[in-house]
């Protein structure tokens, strides 16, 4: 009987804990994601997003899909025709700006900036975006080599986060391989 009490506990500790780690990890809507036609629009890492510019209709569509945070990495002088960080705000979102000014902001502080606001959001939905997405996946390519991955497995997690211009990457490698 004694057996019997201790198996219950255990496995009402363990239900409270699944339930708890569930809770503290937003779920996305990514049909809804997908059906907003957001600018490469990419799902690469569980919640963690990446695009190129979302319309304000769309930041709509983010906040309620689950989307908890979103990552600016352009620059203020990069015009759009809404208010990003009040927008997002006004649906209960946080907002980060992490200015990365073309191929030369694609670098390492900006990558550890980026990777250390991920780290502090946790498993909470999060979108990282720049005008196209290519800025994105530029540092995350960068954050792998820190990592110790190959130039050539940086390159290609670049890609797979939205680094899809040959010019970047092409400034990206050469940056990456000292050259």
């Amino acid at each position: 009987m004694n057996k019997s009490i201790t198996l219950t506990r255990v496995f009402s500790v363990i239900a409270v804990l699944l339930v708890a780690a569930c809770a503290s990890t937003s779920q996305l809507d990514l049909d809804a994601l997908r059906a907003a036609e957001i600018t490469n629009f990419r799902t690469p890492a569980g919640n963690v997003l990446s695009s190129g510019q979302p319309t304000e209709a769309q930041i709509q569509v983010l906040a309620r899909s689950g989307v908890r945070h979103v990552i600016n990495l352009r620059t203020p002088q990069e015009e759009i025709d809404f208010e990003e960080k009040a927008a997002v705000e006004a649906l209960g979102m946080e907002y980060y700006s992490i200015p990365v000014a073309g191929a030369g902001g694609v670098n390492a502080a900006n990558a550890q900036s980026l990777q250390a606001i991920l780290n502090d959001i946790g498993g909470e939905g999060v979108l990282v975006h720049c005008a196209s997405g290519n800025r994105v996946g530029g540092l995350f390519a960068v954050n792998a080599f820190a990592s110790g991955s190959s130039l050539d497995t940086a390159m290609a997690e670049g890609n797979r986060w939205g680094m899809t211009s040959e010019n970047l990457q092409q400034a990206v490698r050469q940056s990456l391989s000292g050259n």
